[in-house]
């Protein structure tokens, strides 16, 4: 006999195959069940410093498992281990290595000990960083634990596959079966609340893309309840105005219990049919899941559930009802003959036997991976204090470092460089060779260890911005004088010619060409899907981008004005800055992002907050062109490159005269390189974007009282003057100034930092170095507005002068 297949295969399954599937399936939730008890003891009893696990969501995510397939992309959260685990992408083992934290990629796959468990990634890179074979792979994309943080990334996987399939030269079998992809999302019920989750089921309802939504509902939010969560309690039932009709388009929405395994299998058959041949988004209400053991290790979920509730969530327990299921099961066959999965009880009580065997040797192999090669490093250092000992004066205090490191069962890393360390105090005025040991030892084992925990942090491979040459722009004898917005648009025309996989889009990016006409006519000519508008929505415009990135895409997501790049600023922080440093350099995300920023008029237009995206976004490249020909040459540049970057083109510059160069889409400006734009001799100014062109404006003021400025264009911020040519005017001038228009302390000190400490300028000066920025507000409205908030020619000019006066007060006599 026959029965309907339980998998996406079409063939119909013997009853035999169809009771090893069902079975099997039930030894893999119970697998994962043990791997969440085991875990959380393994937190309460010290070897691991946190746990948050998928206990209770075992069942739907067997299924969702069945319909997902090879070339598809996982964008979720952290309790979908059963899940990872039926596609095979994660053993138990490796859970239990990404438990300890053990910073072996080979042992822990999905982040190398650099994220706490339950964060989950596949690989998509090969070893020289170029991409796998995405469609022969199941993939999962890198998680963040920021509550619906997975959301907008997960639009823009689903969107490339719209892209994939509509554009036929993008045809590429290793990124691509046409568009066939699906983009499978999940989240808990409680974090339906976020803003992201509503911006990106909106977003995914207009685009229309392949996006299937698992909400994970347990009734709670943590401690709180889905009443305080949402409204109705139940996001399926407010979402009902997405439900797709005869006259609009929209969602498939279900809903399903959460432990009923053959309707849950019919479920996500349907939804994978439905967003896979169809491009229709569809959103899974999974509700009445239960969390066996509360939110995470941090507390009981007894002190806020009732009796009541937790009598229902054990009698309602996803694999208890599979469980009764499986043994109620009966079905005849044509000659009346009873069907069953299991004769008797003892047969699942044998593989619920053998799936908790199979956990408690994963979990033991998993930390004696972990503590040996730290147990082999300490016994190294041991010897080494052994032989310190018998050298130093200080022997019996060396040997009590020793031996209370001896007995240190379970040592950490931080245990073996602190004793290691504390030894070298002690010997700091002896000398012998194995003092001179000891201290090679400890500045080998810090750098090889600081490698575990602080690589790929940028790209190592040969695509990097480092590997990409300067390439100066060239004119012709009479070049044309042209507005700076001409050499943008132009150069992104010859780019989106030489790119086929080059997109653009954002608000007004589209029909209009951008709100400065960098962009203009590059519509009609491209077509609708490479230049494109979108709504009002920054941070699915930034999400959009990451999508299509990790599938082999060059997105340039365009934030219309740099003080909106705040509401994106989150999924930038914690999603694109972090990609690959926390899969250890396994998936990368080569996301341009386009803004305009500095010196519009009034407080939501002229925001400069350069500190704060400098020391949010590291791991991203941030450029701040003076001009237009050096944004241009920074996307020539990035093109080359396998990193993110943030451009923020000079808002003043677009209609500025430039001379329009005749190697437009070829010319690269170099990334963490500074341009000196004057020579001078009496002290060194260093800014960028607007601010430096009043600088420049105050050069001759300055030079009618005999004073000679050195300017230095910092043009990128991320990284920041890799050649260290400020220390080099430093040492000439001696003297120094940043001037920018963030607030103080912001991204003025952030480069007095980098000059003065890691270029060790200090040494040169002969006065004190200072910051000219903005006052501590946003820029007032209007011109008088903007000339009380931030530096203004005059406060330039004052400033370098006042410096010199103190340097020589004869010379440059008081002003007031």
């Amino acid at each position: 006999m026959t029965v309907k297949p339980s998998s996406t295969n079409l063939e119909p399954l013997s009853f035999k195959q169809f009771k090893d599937e069902v079975l099997r399936d039930y030894k893999m939730a119970v697998l994962s069940r043990e791997c969440s008890l085991l875990g959380r003891r393994e937190v309460l009893t010290g070897k691991a410093k946190f746990g948050i696990f998928g206990d209770g969501k075992e069942v739907p995510q067997l299924a969702m498992a069945k319909a997902f397939k090879k070339g598809d992309f996982r964008s979720g959260y952290y309790r979908d281990q059963t899940f990872m685990m039926a596609i095979g992408e994660l053993t138990p083992q490796q859970f239990f290595a990404g438990l300890y934290a053990n910073p072996n990629i080979k042992d822990d796959p999905m982040s190398g000990g650099r994220q706490m468990g339950g964060h989950f990634a596949t690989h998509s890179l090969n070893e020289d960083g170029h991409f796998k074979n995405l469609t022969e792979q199941y993939n999962s994309s890198g998680d963040i634990s920021p509550t619906a943080g997975q959301m907008p990334r997960m639009l823009g996987i689903a969107y490339a596959s719209k892209l994939f399939r509509n554009l036929s030269e993008l045809k590429n079998s290793k990124f691509s079966n046409n568009g066939n992809e699906v983009s499978w999302g999940t989240i808990g019920n409680a974090s339906t609340s976020e803003g992201v989750f509503f911006e990106t089921i909106n977003a995914a309802g207009v685009l229309q893309v392949p996006m299937v939504i698992s909400v994970w509902d347990d009734a709670y939010g943590i401690s709180v309840p889905a009443k305080y969560q949402t409204t109705k309690e139940s996001i399926s039932e407010i979402l009902k105005g997405f439900q797709r009709d005869k006259n609009a388009e929209g969602y498939e929405i279900f809903v399903v219990e959460g432990w009923d395994y053959p309707n849950l299998i019919e479920v996500y058959n349907k939804a994978s049919k439905i967003a896979r041949e169809e491009h229709v988004p569809v959103l899974i209400h999974v509700k009445d899941l239960t969390q066996p053991q509360g939110h995470s290790t941090s507390g009981s979920h007894e002190r806020y559930k009732s009796k009541e509730r937790l009598i229902w969530e054990k009698q309602n327990d996803c694999i208890v009802k599979m469980r009764d299921w499986i043994i109620e099961f009966e079905l005849s066959d044509e000659n009346d003959n009873k069907l069953r999965f299991v004769n008797s009880e003892e047969e699942l009580i044998t593989i619920e036997k053998e799936a908790k065997r199979e956990v408690s040797k994963a979990k033991r192999e998993a930390w004696s991976n972990f503590l040996n090669p730290i147990k082999e490093e300490k016994n190294t250092l041991i010897k080494l204090l052994q032989n310190l000992s018998e050298k130093s004066n200080y022997k019996v205090f060396i040997l009590k470092l020793k031996n209370d490191l001896t007995t240190i069962i379970d040592p950490t890393r931080k245990d073996i460089v602190s004793t290691a360390k504390k030894a070298i105090i002690y010997v700091r005025n002896e000398v012998f060779s194995e003092k001179t040991q000891l201290q090679n030892w400890i500045a080998n084992y810090i750098s090889q260890q600081q490698l575990k925990f602080s690589s790929h942090l940028y790209s190592q491979t040969d695509h990097n911005t480092s590997s990409i040459n300067e390439i100066l722009p060239t004119y012709d004898d009479n070049a044309a004088l042209v507005d700076g917005r001409i050499i943008i648009k132009d150069n992104f025309d010859i780019l989106f010619s030489k790119f086929n996989n080059l997109f653009i889009f954002g608000e007004d990016a589209g029909s209009i060409g951008d709100v400065n006409q960098g962009l203009v006519g590059l519509q009609e000519k491209y077509g609708k899907l490479r230049i494109s508008d979108t709504g009002i929505r920054e941070a699915t415009i930034i999400g959009q981008g990451i999508g299509m990135a990790l599938r082999g895409l060059r997105p340039i997501a365009e934030i219309q004005y740099l003080d909106y790049l705040l509401y994106g600023l989150q999924i930038l922080s914690d999603d694109v800055s972090t990609l690959h440093y926390r899969t250890v350099g396994k998936q990368k995300v080569p996301l341009i992002v386009r803004t305009r920023g500095h010196r519009l008029e009034g407080i939501w237009h002229s925001g400069s907050p350069m500190g704060a995206i400098v020391h949010l976004l590291r791991g991203m490249n941030i450029l701040v062109p003076r001009n237009m020909t050096k944004a241009a040459g920074f996307y020539n540049t990035l093109l080359e490159c396998d990193e993110p970057a943030l451009i923020v083109e000079n808002l003043n510059g677009y209609r500025l005269k430039e001379k329009l160069p005749n190697n437009l889409g070829e010319f690269r400006t170099p990334i963490g390189v500074v341009e000196t734009v004057k020579e001078g001799t009496d002290i060194t100014v260093v800014s960028y974007g607007s601010t430096l062109k009043i600088v420049q404006d105050v050069v001759q003021d300055l030079a009618q009282v005999d004073i000679d400025i050195e300017i230095i264009d910092v043009q990128s911020l991320l990284p920041f003057d890799k050649k260290h040519e400020v220390v080099k005017s430093v040492k000439k001038t001696n003297r120094l100034i940043v001037i920018d228009e963030d607030v103080p302390g912001g991204a003025s000190a952030y480069l007095l930092q980098e000059i003065l400490e890691k270029q060790n300028a200090y040494q040169y000066l002969d006065s004190k170095p200072i910051t000219l920025t903005a006052n501590n507000h946003r820029a007032a409205y209007g011109t008088d507005g903007d000339y009380f908030s931030k530096p203004n020619a005059e406060d330039i000019f004052e400033a370098i002068y006042n410096i010199m006066n103190e340097v020589n007060p004869s010379k440059y006599k008081n002003l007031y």
